[in-house]
């Protein structure tokens, strides 16, 4: 442990940063209360702030012994928000919350104690992005490095999950186990004791997070980025599912065979095990493309590349997956996890539904739904009933009946208007590209990576989805040139980096114009 060093008359300042949820209201509590114990001055304020995950708060919290107070012979006057510069201990239950931390300068390397969970919990805008949005981890931890004192960061959320408890009570063992503050661990353990509240697991979590902060390195190591594909399913295989794994094994690549192994999993999930040796037929034919035109000279580029976007284009997000996730049990066990909610207690979640005209279209017989598609009529009563939105609890009997029916249309899955879209645009993406690979092999691998802009449902995929069209319509305007897989790679990055159209579509028009 490293023993905090106080100056005396100097209150001990320090500052929690969570999201909501993340229980940091009951680690600034826990703190208050063990100090009061202990015979210290404390006190504890809230700043609410604004972000894109549920909410950041900052607590902010001032101790100070009795015997400073006693003698200065006055009451104390503490802080009620933290100063850039003077802050003696910054918690962040998530790492990007250190990071803003950092960037509000409450981390300084003359006296600061960083310690953050290393866990994400992403942003609106690194979900939304049109490509792989997510913030590098490593930039922050570089700069805490730079910024901290002392730092450290682990997977407190891990821990947490590990104890069957929240990440409020690891985050008070790490506290803990870092030696930030001047009390024992007994103190801390006997004010976990007094809450009352789920003792024997916050306990647990709580000692998880003490070791771990009491033997931590002096600074943390990058986190590694790289995450490979398990070659198995995690449950015992099928019989069908066995045989699709004996077929990748037996008639594909070794390189290409983990991402096969994933989208097999996916489409499974997806649908049904037809589905999934739709899928295999049509990496067959790619396969065979991939080895009379590259191959192993290519380091199979066109089938490990495939392998990932065909599984995610069949594998589509519509309002009947949607529905599957919001009604799966997994899903409300997590949530009554996260929430800490006791067995006797009842959680509702309300989700808010915006369907648009072409969802609630997608899910009708192609037919049916072409017709209503085109009228104005129900297109004027889809606006005026949910324009604006509809807010339902799937925890009650009448909406998860409502999702439970929409996620049981999966049967009807390839009769529906939804599906003969996405089959048809599957099957125009693979005729360009068995088109362009014995001319340039390059372009078609390029143009498979070109898929990777569809992503998500709703105004999401479209916009996603437009910009993808246009670069599919010029990769078969660039095939022949010299310079083609160069250029519509570049476009791709363009379209990857804006969130509108716009400076891809110049981009293009100068390219081919020149």
């Amino acid at each position: 442990m490293h023993p905090v060093a106080m100056q005396h008359g100097n209150p001990i300042k320090i500052a929690i940063l969570a999201m909501g949820g993340q229980g940091g209201g009951v680690l600034a509590d826990w703190i208050v209360d063990m100090a009061e114990h202990a015979g210290w001055w404390a006190q504890t304020t809230s700043v609410p702030g604004v972000a894109q995950r549920t909410g950041a708060t900052i607590y902010y919290l001032e101790l100070l012994p009795e015997a400073d107070v006693q003698r200065a012979g006055r009451p104390p006057a503490l802080a009620l928000m933290p100063t850039p510069g003077d802050v003696d201990l910054v918690v962040a239950a998530e790492l990007m919350e250190g990071g803003r931390a950092i960037q509000r300068g409450l981390v300084t390397p003359e006296r600061t104690v960083l310690l953050t969970s290393s866990h994400r919990s992403y942003a609106v805008s690194e979900k939304s992005a049109p490509g792989n949005g997510i913030a590098d981890p490593n930039k922050v931890l570089e700069a805490g490095r730079a910024a901290a004192k002392r730092f450290l960061c682990f997977d407190l959320q891990d821990l947490a999950d590990r104890a069957g408890s929240v990440i409020s009570a690891s985050l008070f063992g790490a506290v803990a186990g870092s030696g930030a503050l001047p009390f024992t661990r007994e103190d801390f353990e006997a004010t976990v004791r007094r809450a009352g509240l789920g003792v024997d697991a916050s306990l647990r979590a709580f000692a998880l997070g003490f070791d771990a902060a009491d033997q931590a390195p002096a600074q943390p190591e990058d986190i590694d980025l790289t995450r490979p594909v398990p070659a198995t399913p995690d449950r015992a295989a099928s019989p069908h599912t066995q045989a699709l794994l004996d077929t990748i094994k037996r008639d594909f690549p070794a390189c290409a065979q983990p991402m096969l192994t994933a989208g097999v999993r996916r489409q499974l999930e997806f649908q049904d095990a037809a589905y999934a040796q739709d899928y295999l037929r049509r990496m067959k034919t790619l396969r065979d493309l991939d080895a009379q035109h590259g191959g192993d000279a290519q380091q199979w580029a066109l089938t490990c590349a495939a392998a990932r976007y065909v599984a995610t284009a069949m594998a589509y997000d519509d309002v009947i997956r949607v529905a599957d996730l919001k009604t799966r049990g997994t899903r409300f066990d997590r949530v009554r996890q996260e929430v800490g909610a006791r067995p006797d207690q009842l959680v509702y979640l309300t989700e808010f539904m915006h369907p648009r005209l072409e969802e609630i279209c997608g899910t009708l017989p192609s037919g049916l739904g072409r017709w209503l598609e085109s009228s104005k009529t129900f297109s004027g009563f889809v606006e005026r009933r949910l324009g604006k939105g509809r807010r339902m609890q799937s925890g009650t009997l009448g909406g998860f009946l409502m999702l439970y029916t929409l996620a049981g249309m999966r049967r009807f899955r390839r009769s529906t208007l939804r599906h003969k879209i996405e089959m048809d645009g599957l099957e125009h993406w693979l005729d360009l590209i068995a088109r362009l690979t014995p001319q340039d092999y390059a372009l078609a691998v390029e143009t498979v990576n070109c898929r990777r802009l569809v992503k998500g449902y709703s105004d999401t995929h479209v916009r996603g989805g437009g910009k993808y069209r246009q670069l599919i319509a010029a990769a078969a305007q660039l095939a022949g040139r010299p310079d083609a897989a160069a250029t519509l790679r570049e476009l791709r990055n363009t379209a990857l980096a804006n969130e509108k159209c716009g400076p891809m579509e110049r981009q293009l028009a100068d390219k081919l114009a020149a």
